[in-house]
């Protein structure tokens, strides 16, 4: 009788929460990035192909990103904007094919992330950002019933930091960073 009421008890406890491993989908990341321009109007443009994981032990308010952009996806709306911005200039796409960021250091309020604090690496830089974290959600996904966790992130950088520093003040040195994120919980 003893053991049947020591399996009761162990069916009856909380489960231990653990690091939950997310992988970042392509089709809806997309990181923008808008500018003034001229003191006219504000100009945007986004990468297509971004590529990342992500950690997440909310039980521990701990977790990690790593992300890759390529930096020669990006998309200005028409070929020609497309090919200056990724020359030396500007992304310098031939000579710095990716941009990263990483993060060791998310911040949790409650159970949910708010912030990353971490590095982003553009032209070969590497500084400090820390990006704020709105929106953040998990649920089911409806079409495929995959875990899916997402956010809508902000930031805001100088890109003169980084070394691109082409057409300062007509195009501003500072950039707002305006990222959708969706990830996959990956299988057990």
């Amino acid at each position: 009788m003893k053991p049947i009421l020591a399996l009761l008890a162990l069916c009856a406890a909380p489960a231990l929460a653990a690091p939950v491993n997310y992988t970042i989908d392509s089709n809806h990341t997309f990181p923008l990035f808008e500018t003034d321009h001229l003191g006219f109007s504000t100009q945007r443009g986004r990468f297509n192909k971004t590529s990342g994981k992500i950690i997440l032990d909310s039980a521990a308010r701990k977790g990690s990103v790593e992300v890759s952009i390529d930096a020669a996806s990006i998309d200005m709306g028409f070929a020609k904007w497309n090919e200056n911005m990724r020359g030396e200039g500007f992304f310098n796409t031939a000579e710095f094919p990716v941009i990263s960021f990483k993060s060791e250091q998310l911040r949790f309020e409650g159970d949910k992330p708010v912030a990353a604090e971490g590095t982003l690496t553009l032209l070969g830089v590497s500084r400090p950002v820390t990006l704020t974290l709105a929106r953040f959600h998990c649920a089911p996904h409806p079409l495929n019933k995959r875990e899916t966790c997402g956010a809508d992130i902000t930031a805001r950088i100088k890109r003169s930091e980084f070394g691109m520093s082409k057409n300062i003040p007509s195009v501003s040195d500072e950039v707002r960073l305006l990222i959708a994120v969706e990830a996959f919980r990956d299988a057990p």
